[in-house]
């Protein structure tokens, strides 16, 4: 069996990240192929798509929400995800049993002895009315049958496991501050969810493999449970493996592939690009180590903005002042800090529509 190197593996990473040359793609289809992109920071979108599309043009991702093309929803991981509203009618049903294990889960202590279906249901009655509540609105016009939870343990497991919603507009609009308004997923695509699969069946199931696979692979089954948080997907692979092809990693673990994605040569070199916080590209895997080393993987998971040099991770980066400083992890070559520092002010004009183009990169670590 093939062994794929970890630098193969992070140019098969960056070139269906869209992160090795940047793309042509309407922005729509920008977000289908990337399978949505985590969005719990509402601006944190804006700058993942800058980063992958040629021309980004922010406000066309604003009228996506607008018009009702993309949404704003809790989906994989249990986490808000900016996702086309097709697959959010698609993938939802698939989703509920672990967005209800997740949430519960959170709260388990508070919840005991909380029917699940009957709060749902009184969720529901609240927002048949059609207006948008936040998470606090909704739990308190609910407490009064079930006390003892907190408001905050009701109205996380209402919102975002019990009942499928969406974060309304102006939440998540190119430089909008605003806070989260709810409303049923289903009332604001007017549009139902797309049934859960008749037993014994995972349409859905493989349909997200092979997405999570033109988007990430080649990548371990571990891999793709731990972007989407689902379990059940051996039985999805299983039914699949006779269109899938096989590899090892350098570290014995079989990786499974589309057989015509792109896999470039290891050589390929690999621009500077200045990723968000939480974006996929590195919290889509078990093993993170195609795109960062071991040491810093906690960055992955604290929110930290990261910079790719040579398709790694290599820095951090913050805003002061409409100023992009960047935080090197190690030494970074003369050359690697001049193109740092060259996307690092294409990316301050971007967030200042143009006022500011400065950027510091400072001393490298070690």
């Amino acid at each position: 069996m093939t062994v794929l190197t970890t630098r193969a593996l992070n140019r098969a990473t960056l070139a269906r990240q869209l992160l090795l040359e940047r793309a042509d793609l309407p922005v729509l289809d920008a977000i289908a192929h990337l399978c949505g992109l985590q969005a719990q920071e509402p601006q944190e979108p804006f700058v993942g798509l800058w980063s992958r599309l040629r021309a980004f043009d922010p406000a066309v991702l604003s009228d996506l929400l607008t018009d009702r093309s993309a949404v704003r929803t809790h989906l994989m991981r249990r986490t808000v995800h900016l996702v086309t509203a097709e697959d959010a009618l698609a993938w939802r049903a698939r989703h509920d049993g672990m967005l209800r294990q997740r949430a519960v889960g959170a709260y388990r202590r508070e919840l005991a002895g909380v029917d699940l279906d009957e709060l749902a249901a009184a969720g529901r009655a609240v927002m048949a009315d059609g207006q948008p509540r936040s998470m606090t609105e909704l739990a308190r016009a609910v407490a009064d049958r079930w006390p003892t939870p907190s408001l905050r343990a009701l109205g996380e497991v209402l919102v975002a496991a019990l009942i499928p919603m969406v974060q309304l507009p102006p939440r998540g609009l190119w430089r909008v501050r605003a806070g989260v308004r709810n409303l049923p997923l289903a009332v604001w695509l007017g549009r139902e969810i797309d049934p859960p699969a008749p037993d014994a069946t995972d349409p859905v199931g493989q349909a997200l493999v092979r997405r999570y696979l033109a988007a990430f692979g080649p990548a371990a089954s571990a891999d793709v449970r731990a972007w989407c948080g689902l379990t059940g997907l051996p039985a999805a692979l299983a039914g699949m493996r006779d269109e899938l092809v096989t590899f090892r990693d350098e570290h014995g673990r079989e990786l499974i592939d589309l057989p015509d994605a792109p896999r470039p040569d290891p050589d390929t070199p690999a621009p500077v690009r200045f990723l968000p916080a939480f974006d996929n590209a590195i919290l889509g895997y078990h093993d993170r180590r195609r795109i960062i080393d071991d040491a810093h993987r906690g960055l992955s998971v604290a929110g930290a903005r990261v910079v790719l040099v040579d398709g790694r991770v290599a820095a951090t980066w913050t805003v002061e002042a409409d100023t992009v400083v960047v935080t090197p992890l190690h030494r970074l070559a003369p050359a690697d800090r001049t193109a740092v520092a060259e996307q690092g002010r294409e990316l301050a004009a971007f967030l200042s529509d143009n006022e500011s183009d400065r950027v510091r990169v400072a001393a490298s670590a070690g």
